[in-house]
């Protein structure tokens, strides 16, 4: 896998969220917190856990000590009490790791890595991790807001790469 493949895939992965935070946001701020469950979570309790997933598993994959990234450092659901506060820490954690993809060289993600107790696989393994869960998740709270009546459309990878490429200059 080369660095331009995992940006791209990293594209899709924010295209998605968009679209689902924008539909999010004409729920209203009780709906957003209330929405029926999907596997055990909410819309809300959905769309923060996979802003700690990816936010966790980056600084563990660039070396940061577990009590960083761990379960006590765990996002808390209730300091995101709108889609807007979710917005502004999402944003601000898209630049981060859109500028750590960028800064890897395919050597990078070709070398075997350390990251707990799953060790020597290549660095991209990881990365297809994050991005693969991130679309269930995303996915898991597209169905909670169509089941709303607020759906955000189709996800389709060639969707969101022909949205992609028309939205680039």
């Amino acid at each position: 896998m080369r660095g331009p493949d995992i940006q791209l895939l990293v594209g899709y992965l924010y295209w998605i969220r968009d679209r689902v935070l924008d539909a999010a946001g004409a729920l209203g701020p009780e709906a957003f917190a209330t929405t029926v469950s999907v596997n055990g979570r909410d819309l809300r309790q959905t769309l923060v856990h996979e802003l700690d997933v990816e936010w966790s598993w980056r600084q563990r994959l660039r070396g940061a000590p577990p009590e960083t990234w761990g379960p006590e450092a765990e996002l808390r659901v209730e300091d995101y009490p709108t889609v807007e506060a979710l917005v502004a820490h999402w944003c601000a954690d898209e630049v981060e790791m859109r500028g750590w993809i960028a800064s890897l060289t395919d050597e990078n993600l070709e070398a075997a890595w350390t990251a707990g107790r799953l060790e020597g696989f290549p660095l991209w393994y990881y990365l297809v991790h994050i991005l693969s869960h991130g679309i269930q998740q995303l996915t898991d709270a597209a169905a909670i807001l169509s089941d709303a009546g607020h759906s955000p459309g189709d996800l389709d990878f060639l969707n969101a790469i022909d949205a992609l490429q028309r939205s680039q200059p």
